[in-house]
């Protein structure tokens, strides 16, 4: 009577609650052999949301290291789980101890292993895989095939995909998709379109696949031409058009298509959200994402994204908090905290690299290389240069967002020989550097006064294609004063190819300060008065120098002027708060 009973209450939708109750009675009765595989199916078959699944996936391991007897078809549904909702490095991993069980693994513990290494784009890991295809003798399954196809070129392998492709004796309109998207994404549109052509029976994904793939390299005429011709479009067809021209930096067609779409998905409102950051309205992108039905992380991910890059921080962080609030109750995952982290760093809030690791203890988050450079620029930044270190050689793959985080966190902190060697580090990886690199150099050089050295730095810009910003004068201008070169600042501002703000004057203005150079002092301080007549700071600067050669009046002046108007501090420096 039991066994039948659980068979029954194992072929209906469960909550991992009532998944442990039935496994309760599975074990109590010592059934736990026979039917741990179909309890094992049904937990990975039940519809779940994003904070179910994590509870799902954490119990579906424990089952399956509990079990005496290991069989291939919990191992195989368990892998093909964490494949399905995103967790491709376990997926992979359980993959490996599956093999290392001596378990022969079924067809879609295989072409869900090769899933995963797709996503991840771990290539030994794939070709391991596929020797197993050969010994195991699935090289004439269409869905294992299809795997690999998808994965070389995933891998932009399309040497590869192609004869394993080639080498298929049944296609199905996936396979064909697979090969397609390969070309498409290594840029080779004419052999995309030679598959396209071929394919015998098209789908809604290869004619969206061909719209994205043109939109990707800004052919938008070409994208919106295959567009018009698919013959069901879907809400998909309309996304890759809004993405290819957010892409391109057309916001108002992108908006256009948004309007016109039938109907819309989350994706839709989180593509136009990104795109309006993108260009720097998040005023826009706030009444989209106000205008939002039900919000996800995906939806919360894109406004929080926005608000730290347009910077926002404190906007960033209070959404952040409301996303947690209990009637919301939304789990953030590894980019949520790399955000929030992003907002706290150009708060200086070190509190809130400790609590990252609270949250990813929480709610189980891997500590990537995302999250990990977005904490190396908050632990940089808040002076704690040797926890950056830590977590910066701690990283698999270093980047230009890396490197510039972490040279500028040495520059800051008066680390100059540090940054210069990673800034060579960097140029001999074949990493190009960008403006934020050469603001971590220039105040690098601007911290130990390393004149001739830091005019090398600057001019070698141009090296690299970068047009030097306000800021990085402004930093010169800094690092020539104080070294009491104020004519050559002066000098340099002149010939500045854009407008000085008042940052770059307020430099030269501190450099006469600490020099006591009135002429310059005063025409310095006369373009500060113009571009921030507010801030009575300058005016006190300005006293200070008349002070200095005993001109009373005129300092009692400037400083009856503060009196009258209060004390207004001096912005920090502009080049920082632009970071």
């Amino acid at each position: 009577m039991v066994v039948p009973r659980l068979t029954t209450l194992l072929n209906n939708s469960l909550t991992v609650s009532q998944a442990k109750q039935i496994h309760a009675q599975i074990l109590i009765n010592g059934l736990n052999n026979h039917l741990a595989p179909l309890l094992v199916r049904q937990i990975t078959l039940s519809t779940s949301t994003h904070s179910r699944i994590v509870a799902q996936a954490q119990y579906l391991k424990l089952i399956l290291y509990q079990l005496q007897n290991p069989d291939a078809f919990s191992w195989g549904c368990t892998i093909r789980f964490f494949s399905q909702h995103g967790q491709f490095k376990e997926a992979f991993s359980l993959y490996v101890q599956m093999h290392r069980l001596g378990l022969c693994p079924t067809t879609f513990a295989v072409s869900s292993a090769l899933r995963a290494c797709a996503r991840i784009e771990c290539r030994i890991g794939g070709v391991l895989v596929h020797g197993q295809v050969h010994k195991y003798g699935y090289c004439s399954c269409v869905y294992v095939q299809t795997a690999l196809v998808d994965l070389y070129s995933k891998l932009c392998d399309m040497v590869t995909a192609q004869k394993v492709f080639d080498e298929m004796l049944v296609k199905n309109v996936v396979s064909w998709n697979s090969i397609l998207s390969g070309y498409l994404k290594s840029g080779n549109l004419a052999e995309a379109q030679r598959v396209f052509d071929e394919i015998p029976k098209k789908d809604v994904i290869s004619w969206n696949s061909m719209v994205l793939g043109y939109a990707r390299v800004g052919n938008l005429d070409q994208a919106c031409s295959f567009f018009q011709q698919i013959p069901e479009k879907n809400t998909a067809s309309w996304n890759s058009m809004i993405s290819g021209y957010v892409d391109c930096g057309d916001i108002e067609s992108a908006r256009s298509f948004f309007e016109a779409m039938p109907q819309r998905n989350n994706v839709s409102w989180i593509t136009m959200i990104a795109g309006y950051s993108k260009c720097g309205d998040v005023e826009s992108a706030q009444k989209l994402f106000d205008q939002m039905g039900e919000k996800d992380l995906l939806s919360f991910n894109a406004m929080i994204s926005c608000y730290a890059q347009n910077s926002q921080p404190k906007e960033a962080i209070e959404l952040f908090n409301q996303m947690l609030e209990p009637n919301v109750n939304v789990q953030p995952d590894g980019l949520t905290l790399a955000s929030v982290t992003s907002a706290c760093s150009q708060l200086g809030d070190f509190k809130f690299g400790p609590l990252v690791e609270s949250y990813m203890n929480k709610f189980g988050i891997e500590l990537d290389d995302h999250l990990a450079t977005a904490l190396v620029d908050l632990y940089a930044k808040c002076g704690s240069i040797d926890k950056a270190y830590e977590l910066f050689r701690g990283l698999r793959k270093r980047d230009l967002i890396a490197y510039s985080a972490m040279i500028l966190g040495c520059g800051i902190n008066g680390k100059a020989f540090d940054a210069i060697k990673l800034f060579e580090e960097m140029i001999n990886s074949h990493i190009c550097p960008n403006l934020v690199t050469y603001t971590g150099m220039l105040t690098a050089y601007n911290h130990v006064g390393l004149v001739e050295e830091g005019y090398q730095c600057f001019n070698s810009m141009e090296d690299h294609g970068l047009v030097p910003s306000a800021d990085h004068y402004g930093i010169m201008v800094d690092l020539l004063g104080r070294a009491g070169q104020l004519e050559e600042a002066y000098g340099l501002i002149r010939t500045m190819p854009l407008q000085p703000h008042a940052g770059v004057w307020g430099a030269l203005l501190l450099a006469c300060r600490l020099h006591n150079n009135v002429e310059l002092g005063e025409i310095a301080a006369q373009h500060c008065f113009e571009l921030e007549p507010d801030t009575t700071g300058y005016c006190s600067l300005l006293a200070n120098i008349y002070a200095s050669v005993k001109r009373w009046d005129d300092a009692k002046r400037l400083r009856k002027v503060v009196g009258e108007r209060g004390f207004t501090k001096i912005p920090g420096c502009s080049w920082m708060e632009s970071i």
